[in-house]
């Protein structure tokens, strides 16, 4: 049975409204497994996890005031490079005191665009950056996506592509549209927040109905989540972020769509960005990343960058702890 969705989302809101059991066309087939990860891989992502469990890693990680962890051992050039890429959220998880940590990932072309003017994402990115997606599930406290992703994607949001934990998954609808159906609230995988305002938070109760379980959804209410100002305008994506630091979930993962990522930038709570592009040009469709435009280059920000191919794919490895509210 396809799941029905209250209301209908405005464009605005991560696109249009699709069927959220669209399939990939023929033409263009799910990714497939990858097959050249580094043999010395495995291992060290091993220890990772420990880390990211116990707050403690044996050989090869060791742990520098300055520098923060560090890989004590010569291994492969990949190897290395991937490590580099997930360090900084290992380093903020070591860091001292419980403030939230923000790593955000998008998936676009070449000219900008997450999906085409239909609805269309299957499939913008190849299998490098799904099996990317999987590790900063498992690298964080909660994986974090808007309601928009939810009503066309209908997605797992789970680890089954890496070995690690299940990170609590969470929805944000500020307004309650989507109807409770959706498989994030009801696969049972792994618990799931509900994020709205609290003027809408019975609705939202409503729909899930009286599920039990570990890992039964729930319902998160939000104090003046909403703007107070124009309701239809947006959210506060901060009292999002304080709103799970209360529930423990301190390091998070904005997973999308394009219009989630681009608030949570705009609103200067991330710390990193993941911008992954494609060699795929689709013309008009779904906006990516949207930045607040500047009329003077002096002005646009330039953060630290670094690459790293992902298969056909680059990512751009942005470094946002200098894009802070009031720098």
């Amino acid at each position: 049975m396809t799941p029905r969705f209250m209301p209908a989302l405005r464009a605005g809101d991560d696109g249009p409204m699709v069927s959220p059991t669209q399939q990939p066309s023929p033409a263009r087939q799910a990714p497939t497994a990858v097959d050249d990860i580094p043999a010395d891989w495995p291992a060290l992502w091993q220890q990772m996890l420990q880390l990211r469990a116990s707050g403690h890693a044996a050989a090869p990680l060791r742990w520098c005031a300055r520098q923060g962890w560090q890989l004590a051992d010569e291994g492969s050039a990949r190897r290395d490079e991937l490590f580099q890429l997930y360090k900084p959220l290992l380093d903020a998880r070591h860091a001292p005191g419980a403030a939230p940590w923000l790593v955000a990932q998008l998936g676009q072309s070449l000219d900008g665009f997450v999906a085409t003017a239909t609805g269309d994402s299957y499939y913008v990115n190849g299998p490098h950056c799904l099996l990317h997606l999987h590790r900063l599930r498992a690298l964080c406290d909660a994986v974090l996506v808007g309601a928009g992703t939810v009503a066309i994607d209908n997605p797992q949001l789970t680890t089954r592509r890496v070995p690690g934990p299940q990170p609590t998954r969470v929805v944000v609808d500020p307004a309650a549209r989507l109807d409770g159906q959706s498989r994030v609230f009801r696969d049972a995988q792994a618990h799931s927040l509900w994020v709205c305002d609290t003027h809408h938070a019975a609705a939202a109760r409503a729909r899930l109905g009286s599920a039990r379980g570990p890992h039964a959804a729930e319902v998160l209410a939000v104090d003046g989540l909403l703007d107070a100002q124009d309701a239809q305008q947006g959210y506060h994506p901060e009292r999002v972020v304080q709103a799970l630091a209360a529930r423990g979930l301190r390091m998070l993962f904005v997973e999308g769509g394009g219009m989630t990522v681009s608030r949570f930038f705009t609103a200067g709570v991330l710390h990193r960005l993941h911008l992954v592009v494609a060699p795929v040009l689709i013309g008009q469709g779904r906006r990516g990343l949207r930045a607040p435009a500047h009329d003077v280059m002096a002005d646009c920000p330039r953060p630290p960058a670094r690459t790293l191919s992902l298969g056909e794919d680059m990512l751009w490895d942005l470094d946002l702890s200098g894009h802070r509210p009031g720098n």
